[in-house]
């Protein structure tokens, strides 16, 4: 399981980037689209660091939405 963070880029497209994998990012032109194409780059970037022989970084954010 990783979070995810999904919003929308000045030219409308939706970004999702995966915090805890740095340089993890994808898009989408829809939110669906966005959420499985990081999905894919996830998987990817966890296969590119076992291929590497690197450690793969724990899930370690916590998100909180708060009042302004």
């Amino acid at each position: 399981m990783r979070q995810v963070m999904l919003y929308q880029d000045e030219d409308g497209r939706w970004v999702a980037e995966c915090p805890s994998l740095p340089g993890c990012v994808s898009d989408g032109a829809t939110r669906e689209e966005a959420i499985e194409n990081v999905k894919e780059a996830i998987e990817a970037c966890i296969e590119a660091l076992k291929e590497e022989g690197r450690p793969i970084p724990e899930e370690r954010f916590n998100t909180l939405l708060v009042a302004v």
